[in-house]
């Protein structure tokens, strides 16, 4: 069922056409040029200590490369003060919004939430930890201009990409990846790196299906993607490490594989995400663009949710 924002989301777009891929305005070769609005949805838990400094660096980054931008932070229920010191921040940035919940939900949750709230024609996901800094967006807005793509995503594994990883975590990504080939014959070799970008209507179509919430988020959106008949491509990214990698155990392998696994059941024999879609598709038919009239409309009957404040 959606909820008031969610409704706001779908309005705030162009005419969409079911099952198969829009005709698109091509895009302006460099990010300056585009003149349209490109959101930034950053998930961020228990990022007190460095929040702060990656809302100024995303700024500072966005605004280098003449980016016509908004940014939303989203706390998915830190227990350190991350939302209080990422409030205190957009307090002084003008382009910043910082929404959240109380509890944590999980990454994919926090991203799904942002991209509700996001009001640009693009939508770009990047990590807190600035480990693949936001000025390599130009990177990947210059892939999706030149090949004609409606997603693209950071990718480790690109053979251009500068990356120090752990033989161990290598192993076990080449692993995953084959894993995820042989399932979905997905066109990437990396679904897990942070900085994507997507056309809206992307993600206008793709999120009303997810159900994962946690370990295999990205790759239920880029299955659903890919399925629909959008474009995916990668592009490299320069990965620095600004804190020791986290641990691969056991119970993590698990819980990727378990989620996973449920994505094939459920995209495969249990048709879930075809059956969701038909409603969806047919939802976005009937709904008319949005004229700059209703915009003062929109923000009076759904209130400060339309404007990212909550969902």
């Amino acid at each position: 069922m959606y909820n008031q924002t969610r409704k706001a989301f779908m309005r705030r777009t162009t005419n969409h056409q079911a099952a198969k891929r829009p005709v698109s305005t091509p895009l302006p070769g460099r990010l300056a040029d585009y003149r349209g609005l490109v959101s930034v949805v950053i998930p961020a838990y228990n990022e007190a200590p460095r929040v702060r400094r990656t809302l100024d660096e995303t700024v500072a980054a966005l605004d280098g490369l003449g980016a016509n931008y908004e940014i939303i932070l989203v706390d998915d229920g830190s227990q350190d003060g991350t939302a209080s010191l990422a409030r205190q921040a957009a307090a002084r940035l003008q382009r910043v919004r910082v929404v959240g919940s109380e509890v944590n939900l999980g990454k994919g949750s926090a991203l799904a939430r942002g991209a509700y709230c996001a009001l640009g024609d693009l939508v770009l996901f990047m990590d807190a930890d600035l480990e693949v800094h936001p000025r390599q967006v130009e990177l990947l807005y210059t892939a999706m201009a030149r090949e004609d793509v409606d997603v693209v995503i950071g990718s480790k594994m690109h053979a251009d990409s500068q990356v120090e990883y752990p033989l161990r975590r290598r192993i076990i990504s080449l692993g995953y990846y084959g894993v995820v080939h042989t399932l979905f014959g997905l066109p990437v070799k990396d679904t897990q790196t942070g900085l994507k970008l997507y056309k809206r209507e992307v993600l206008l179509r793709v999120c009303p299906r997810l159900l994962v919430k946690r370990y295999a988020h990205d790759l239920e959106v880029l299955v659903n993607a890919h399925r629909l008949g959008y474009r995916i491509s990668e592009a490299p990214v320069v990965v620095t490490r600004e804190r020791a990698f986290n641990r691969i155990g056991l119970k993590d392998v698990f819980h990727v594989s378990l989620d996973t696994a449920a994505i094939w059941w459920r995209t495969y024999m249990l048709r879930y995400y075809d059956r969701v879609g038909i409603g969806v598709d047919q939802l976005l038919e009937r709904m008319r663009p949005l004229d700059v009239a209703d915009l003062t409309a929109e923000a009076e009957s759904v209130g400060p949710a339309a404007t990212g404040v909550a969902l």
